[in-house]
């Protein structure tokens, strides 16, 4: 062996060593410094929700279907209202005879009633006094022998029952100038209030056969068809809702104090190749469980993990429900403010 051959062999063993060391060196310092990114692997998941009219009747219209993308107060399906909309107007005009009773009540006994009152009470007093006068003159000619005792005593009861019919219109009189009794009008301005609140159920019942998108979404599926007796119980659509989107992965034990709410993420997919999503942490399970058996790892099946949401900025709609999805993530970086993590 030459003395250059040696020297190249010298050269090139320094050169390895010196790599070695120094990409050793490296990953001590990345490792120390904590700032090595996390891979985490999961699909991507959404909220979904059953949509179902607060309310029985025949469904009269639909007006989405599968696929459709809707936004949030947009129409999708009507009731037969028909029944309702009369309901409505019973009540209406309950409350508004109701109201009628309660002006009246307030507005007590009208002139004309307390003068017939008056002319009333005024005739029964005339009559009561010629009755007196009647048993008066009988009694003195009984006296006298020209009429029976009995003719007497019948103009007496006569009498008696004229003083007492005048006595009973007097009171009446009274009462027709003292107007309604309090307890008349508070009786019926409860009931109008009962009215009033028969008329908001009837109007909310109405309002209710007709259905709203919640939220911006995709119908996923149109359970029921018009025609179908609808009713609380049975879900009309199930939507998708577009926001939030995340993707659901597993973090393990060592991993876990890396990772806290709000850190800045990386997401890409396989359906979209060399497309990255911008992402934070949004949710880490404050308890363990078995890897499912749907997440991939190297590491035995049976080892505890824990559950993390992923949000992630889908503005094109390109992330779909169960997903595959690749999650990296830099501890070292800082988080991102609420208000710009979608915001470019």
């Amino acid at each position: 062996m030459t003395v250059q051959r040696k020297i190249l062999i010298a050269l090139l063993i320094a050169v390895v060593l010196g790599a070695a060391g120094a990409a050793g060196w490296y990953f001590t310092r990345e490792r120390a410094s904590g700032d090595h990114a996390l891979t985490l692997y999961g699909n991507v998941d959404i909220r979904q929700v059953q949509l179902a009219f607060n309310g029985s009747e025949r469904i009269a219209a639909m007006q989405a279907r599968e696929g459709e993308q809707v936004h949030k107060g947009q129409l999708l399906a009507t009731l037969d209202t028909s029944r309702l909309a009369s309901n409505v107007d019973l009540q209406q005009a309950q409350l508004a005879s109701q109201q009628q009773v309660v002006a009246r009540l307030e507005a007590g006994s009208r002139p004309e009633e307390i003068l017939k009152a008056q002319a009333d009470a005024e005739a029964a007093r005339i009559a009561a006094d010629n009755a007196a006068h009647t048993y008066q003159r009988l009694q003195e000619l009984v006296a006298r022998h020209f009429v029976a005792q009995q003719q007497a005593d019948d103009a007496l009861a006569a009498s008696d029952a004229a003083q007492a019919r005048y006595q009973a219109l007097q009171e009446t009189l009274k009462l027709v100038k003292m107007g309604p009794r309090k307890e008349d009008i508070a009786a019926a301005k409860a009931m109008l209030r009962a009215s009033k609140a028969a008329l908001d159920v009837a109007r909310k019942t109405l309002a209710d056969a007709s259905l709203y998108a919640p939220d911006n979404g995709i119908i996923q599926e149109r359970i029921l068809q018009p025609g179908d007796m609808a009713s609380p119980q049975r879900p009309v659509y199930t939507l998708a809702l577009t926001d939030p989107v995340w993707v659901r992965a597993y973090v393990q034990g060592p991993d876990l104090g890396k990772l806290k709410p709000g850190m800045r993420a990386g997401v890409s997919t396989d359906s979209f190749p060399g497309k990255n999503y911008r992402a934070w942490v949004g949710y880490i399970s404050p308890t363990a469980e078995f890897t499912p058996k749907s997440v991939e790892t190297t590491q035995v099946r049976s080892s505890l993990v824990y559950q993390v949401r992923i949000f992630v900025c889908n503005p094109q709609g390109e992330l779909r429900m169960g997903m595959p999805a690749t999650v990296t993530i830099h501890p070292g970086e800082p988080p991102a403010p609420d208000a710009s993590r979608c915001q470019d």
